[in-house]
């Protein structure tokens, strides 16, 4: 009897673990010059919006940009960021983990309907939920709004990749654990904890750095972080070089959250190779516990998605504009041009270097990966006007064309098809692609007919995730969309600063609905097929 391969599934927020726990090979194609060229040109590209803040925040000199940062105004930020990161951080792994857990490893009633509903929350874009919440509860705001309002926007991020891997990953260490005398509670702690580690550490890790970059959802709280002071240092006080050293003291905490969740994360390898195939963990009976389980899960869903709903509903019912497409059209035309552009070329940038990282985990790698991350940290404003310096000063024909806002849009969401990318390929065995080249094929062939079949659920589900940020994406379209060009969230936003609720109603409905199918998409992405 031959042995049959088998492979983790790809997760679109997070990379999948393996039992194993030794490098990963180093060898295959992750090692070609062609490659690392690519990947390098496309972490230039993403480094110079950093390259053009510092030397901004620096431009009057190193002392007066630390007497900017030494204000009691900056520690303030720096604890509201802080607290909101570790805060939310910390509810959406819980929500997220124990969520997985009901609909991955339990007798739930109705999993698969829980399963879709726990991701639909994505397709409702943040500063839409502070809009729901705020229209709910009027004195909503500060800390505990902004923490609210974003745990329920953001808890999926974590929710998606441990549930697949729940789903996914062979029992087989769990049962060896119970069989030393481990009881339940320390198998899980020890066993299936450490399983999981990898995945939940990239979610929390999107969670955060969205956190650092949200602006619209926690200006509408009230709830001043980095990034709505560097707004209001560029917007009102037209001041830049404030809003750079503000910018600068991100960039700071983004790197602090990268080191370690890569310290976290260790080098273990992201594949199984073995003789079967991995059996399903069996489901644990809730038993008494049932009415509480379904109690808890249909609360979540109704905060996340009830509220939303209830709100949007009720300013559509008082809005003039809801049945008049003439209004909303071109809005929607123009959000869905945008997001495909952008999704297709993100997805394609974030292939070199994430295959770079799934294959080899050289330092080169791994210093493109935190690169890409890093930049995506900083705020869409921030990103804008670095964007803008650039065109004006050395690509003046460039300045307010589509051209520059798909740019911002790739430099800001690599992250989203960068995780993707890079645990759908890491989930593919590089023995497969050995095996077709010691069969005749070239390196191109051997990708394209073993390869890219088995990464494209993951590469799609990260695909989806970038769709979805650019239909809400909202301060970089501001600055650099060309002159005419509207998008549901620029739209909405128009309305909602006018505190015209019931003509923003129609652009947050229409953003949900062009948002909710891609869901599919990402449960697809996380659906394991067996490897034959």
């Amino acid at each position: 009897m031959t042995a049959t391969p088998t492979r983790t599934v790809p997760t679109p927020v997070g990379p999948a673990p393996s039992p194993a726990s030794r490098p990963a090979p180093s060898g295959g194609s992750g090692s070609s010059p062609w490659l690392r060229v690519a990947a390098i040109a496309v972490a230039l590209l993403c480094v110079l919006p950093l390259v053009v803040v510092v030397a901004k925040a620096l431009e009057s000199g190193v002392g007066e940009a630390l007497a900017l940062v030494w204000r009691p105004r900056v520690g303030e930020l720096l604890r509201n960021s802080v607290s909101l990161v570790v805060l939310t951080g910390v509810l959406s792994t819980v929500i997220g983990v124990g969520a997985a857990w009901l609909v991955e490893r339990t007798a739930l009633p109705g999993a698969s309907f829980w399963r879709v509903a726990f991701v639909a929350p994505l397709a409702v874009p943040a500063f839409v939920n502070s809009f729901a919440w705020s229209a709910l509860v009027p004195g909503l705001e500060g800390l505990a709004g902004a923490v609210i309002v974003t745990t329920l926007s953001y808890f999926p991020f974590v929710f998606l990749p441990v549930a697949a891997l729940l789903r996914t990953v062979d029992p087989g260490l769990e049962e060896a654990s119970r069989a030393l005398g481990h009881g339940p509670w320390r198998t899980a702690l020890r066993v299936g904890l450490t399983q999981v580690r990898p995945a939940l550490l990239g979610g929390v890790l999107l969670v955060s750095l969205h956190l650092l970059a949200e602006y619209g959802a926690l200006e509408m709280l009230r709830f001043p972080t980095f990034t709505t002071a560097i707004l209001d240092q560029f917007e009102v006080a037209f001041d830049s070089r404030s809003g750079s050293v503000l910018a600068t003291i991100l960039i700071g905490l983004a790197t602090t959250l990268l080191t370690l969740e890569l310290l976290a994360r260790g080098r273990t390898r992201h594949v199984r190779l073995g003789s079967g195939t991995a059996r399903r963990a069996p489901r644990a009976r809730l038993g008494r516990a049932t009415p509480l389980a379904l109690l808890g899960v249909l609360a979540l869903t109704g905060l996340a998605l009830g509220v939303p709903a209830w709100s949007i509903g009720t300013w559509l019912s008082r809005s003039d504009q809801a049945m008049e497409p003439t209004n909303i059209g071109p809005a929607v035309w123009s959000t869905l041009g945008l997001g495909l552009v952008a999704a297709l070329l993100t997805t394609l940038a974030t292939l070199p270097a994430a295959w770079l990282v799934a294959r080899s985990r050289s330092w080169l790698a791994v210093l493109l990966e935190r690169v890409t991350y890093l930049a995506a940290s900083l705020p869409g404003v921030v990103v804008a006007l670095a964007l803008i310096t650039l065109t004006i000063t050395y690509a003046r024909p460039l300045y307010q064309t589509v051209f520059a806002l798909v740019l911002a849009y790739v430099i800001l969401f690599i992250p989203r098809a960068m995780v993707a990318t890079r645990a759908a390929i890491a989930a593919v065995p590089p023995e497969l692609g050995d095996a077709a080249r010691a069969l005749g094929d070239s390196p191109v062939r051997a990708f394209l007919r073993v390869q890219l079949p088995l990464m494209l659920r993951g590469t799609l589900a990260g695909s989806a995730l970038v769709f979805i940020a650019v239909t809400t994406e909202l301060t970089a379209t501001l600055l650099l969309a060309p002159t005419g060009t509207r998008t549901l969230a620029t739209a909405f936003w128009d309305a909602s600063a006018a505190l015209d609720y019931a003509a923003a109603a129609p652009y947050a409905a229409a953003l949900v609905v062009l948002s909710a199918p891609l869901t599919y998409v990402l449960l697809r992405g996380n659906h394991e097929e067996p490897l034959t």
